[in-house]
Order: C-alpha cells, then sequence, then structure tokens
C-alpha cells in the first residue's frame, strides 16, 4: 500500500510539471456547469446535427461541439486534439523458474499535441514519462531495467547471470525514462470505404532519467515510429509502432533493441461508447528466439463525457500473455485503467 501511495503521489506531481494543459482542464472544469443554456443559432444547430463537422469550423464560427463530436475527435490518434493521457497498469509478473508472481505497477502519462506544418501536415507530438513500483530491489540493477515506452521490465540477456534465488524481494518505486515521439502525418484524412483512413510516420527519442537503475535502461534510445488507424462507422482498428535501440549511456547496462506495438481495435456502440482492446506486443530481440515477445490479447471499454465543460475519456481494459517468454521473467496479466481530458487545438493559437 505505501509504494502504491508513493507512485500515485508521484505521478501527480509529475503530471502537474511536465504540461499545462491539466491546469487548463481544471480552471475549465470549474466553470459553473449549471448556468443556464444559451439558445443555439442556426448555424450552430446545423453543425450540432452534423456529426462528421470539423471541431476546427464549429469552434471558429462560436459554436461548441457537441460531446460525440469530441468523442470521434479524440478517436484519431492524429486528430486535431490536445490529450493528457493518465495511464495505471497493474502487471502480473511471472517467474519461470520458480513458477512465483507478484505486481509490478505503473503510471505512465503523455502529453500528446499538435503542431501544425503548413497547410497539408501536421507534427504530433507525444512526451511519455513513467512512475514504476517493481517487487524487485535495487540490487537487481545489473539485470533487469524498464522499457522507456511503458516501463515493463527488460529480463536479463543471454549469457547474464540469471536472476537471484528469491526473484521477488523488495519493492522499488520512483520516477523511470522518459521518450518523446514525434509523428508527421497529413492534415486531411483519407475516405476508405464507409470510414476514414489516416497515418503518420516519424521517430522516437529515449533518454535515460530514471531514479533508480532498475526502473530504466540507463541508456538513450532512439529509432522509427509509424502509426496507421482505420476509423469507420463502427469499427476502429490500427497500430502505433515504436521501435528503441540504445547509441549511448551506461556502458555497463544491458543492450536495447526493443519493439513495442500497441494495436487496436475497438466496436463502437454508439457515439461516446465502444469495447475492444488496445494491448502492447513487446519484443526484445536481444533474446532468444523463445524469448523475444510477449503478445497480449484482451477486451474492455472506453467511454467519453463531459465533467463540467471538458471532455473526458475514461477506459478500463484486461490483457492476457497467450505469447510469453518461455525461460525469463515475463507478464502473465495487465489490468490496464485510464483517463483523457482534451482539449481541441484550435483552443491554442500556438498549435495552428
Amino acid at each position: 500500500m505505501k509504494s502504491v501511495k508513493a507512485m500515485l503521489s508521484g505521478a501527480l506531481t509529475v503530471a502537474m510539471l511536465v504540461t499545462g494543459l491539466g491546469a487548463t482542464t481544471v480552471s475549465l472544469a470549474q466553470e459553473d456547469a449549471n448556468a443556464p443554456a444559451e439558445p443555439l443559432s442556426e448555424e450552430c444547430k446545423a453543425f450540432a446535427a452534423d456529426p462528421d463537422a470539423d471541431v476546427g469550423d464549429i469552434m471558429r464560427a462560436g459554436c461548441k461541439p457537441t460531446i460525440g463530436q469530441m468523442a470521434a475527435l479524440m478517436d484519431n490518434p492524429l486528430g486535431n486534439v490536445a490529450m493528457l493521457f493518465t495511464q495505471f497498469d497493474w502487471y502480473v509478473k511471472k517467474d519461470p523458474a520458480s513458477g512465483r508472481e507478484d505486481m509490478q505497477g505503473n503510471y505512465m502519462g503523455i502529453a500528446q499535441f499538435p503542431k501544425k506544418l503548413g497547410e497539408n501536415w501536421n507534427l504530433i507530438n507525444r512526451v511519455i514519462w513513467n512512475v514504476g513500483s517493481v517487487p524487485l530491489d535495487d540490487a537487481a540493477n545489473n539485470l533487469l531495467g524498464a522499457t522507456p515506452g511503458d516501463g515493463q521490465l527488460i529480463p536479463p540477456t543471454d549469457g547474464s547471470p540469471g536472476l537471484p534465488i528469491d526473484t521477488f524481494r523488495g519493492r522499488t518505486t520512483g520516477f523511470g525514462d522518459m521518450m518523446y515521439v514525434a509523428l508527421f502525418s497529413p492534415s486531411e484524412t483519407k475516405s476508405m470505404g464507409a470510414g476514414k483512413f489516416t497515418w503518420g510516420v516519424g521517430f522516437d527519442v529515449g533518454m535515460p532519467t530514471a531514479t533508480e537503475d532498475i526502473l530504466g535502461t540507463g541508456k538513450w534510445t532512439g529509432g522509427p515510429s509509424g502509426l496507421a488507424v482505420y476509423m469507420g462507422p463502427k469499427w476502429k482498428v490500427g497500430g502505433l509502432v515504436t521501435h528503441f535501440k540504445d547509441f549511448g549511456g551506461d556502458s555497463d547496462r544491458a543492450d536495447v533493441n526493443i519493439t513495442n506495438l500497441q494495436y487496436f481495435l475497438f466496436r463502437s456502440l454508439n457515439d461516446t461508447f465502444a469495447i475492444g482492446m488496445a494491448p502492447n506486443i513487446i519484443c526484445n530481440w536481444e533474446q532468444s528466439s523463445g524469448n523475444k515477445c510477449t503478445v497480449p490479447i484482451g477486451i474492455g471499454f472506453v467511454t467519453t463525457a463531459n465533467i463540467g465543460k471538458v471532455p473526458w475519456r475514461f477506459g478500463a481494459e484486461v490483457h492476457y500473455s497467450v505469447i510469453a517468454p518461455d525461460d525469463v521473467l515475463g507478464t502473465k496479466w495487465d489490468f490496464r485503467f485510464y483517463a483523457i481530458p482534451a482539449a481541441p487545438s484550435a483552443l491554442f493559437g500556438w498549435m495552428n
């Protein structure tokens, strides 16, 4: 309980320091939600009746987007919207050698915001930070580390000393590695069948900011990133892939060569509620063939609602690893919860 409280306290502190979006959200939410509604103009009524209306055009006309329109904007991971992801994961880690299991917690924050590059392109910026709590003390720091992407533990590579006999002993909580992802994306989505398709390509950079060795890689990392998504009337299908390989840092720490693929599959039940999954496939290419990849599947829900005048997205998922490392420490289950306040980029002049 003490470690969970420490993780939560650190997570909240970091979130407020890294981005001002949280402050903007709180300020908006404190406005009087019970104020009498103003009558809509004919133009605003027409925008409200059009689920595909551009949110920027709506706001420039002095109208307010509906919650369904904001949900559709947030469905586009490359859309013209600023979002502050607040995600908690509870991983059930299993040591195949002993059969023992224990819980690893991780808070991940993502400040995502677009920047317009001329008429045809956007730059989607994602600043990622982690606060982790692992069921090991820092004495294992030469054997293990945590991925810059989502804080999961990296098992020792082939030829390294084995894990301690008492694998899960002690607990270490603190700040993990940070990561920046840049995606260059066309400003306009393309029509595909009854839906829309968009894509982005770019790069990622990982920074060794962990407060304890076991909470990070000890390395500077970098590599290519890409995202593609189809957004249909009912289905959203796509994936975000990031690859990071070390190019500097502590020479005594293990090499980093990891691919993280977050795939997503959601079925909308109405304008603001969907069921589906968005787990992370992680492959550590430094491992032997039977220990390289963890492949989870899962189920969960996501819903969008206004708190005050601010649209928030809430979701919860459970993932089970159908493929996991045979001989090294791996993830068996992942329980995930996230909350995401959002604001259209049209509210911020510097993004346009």
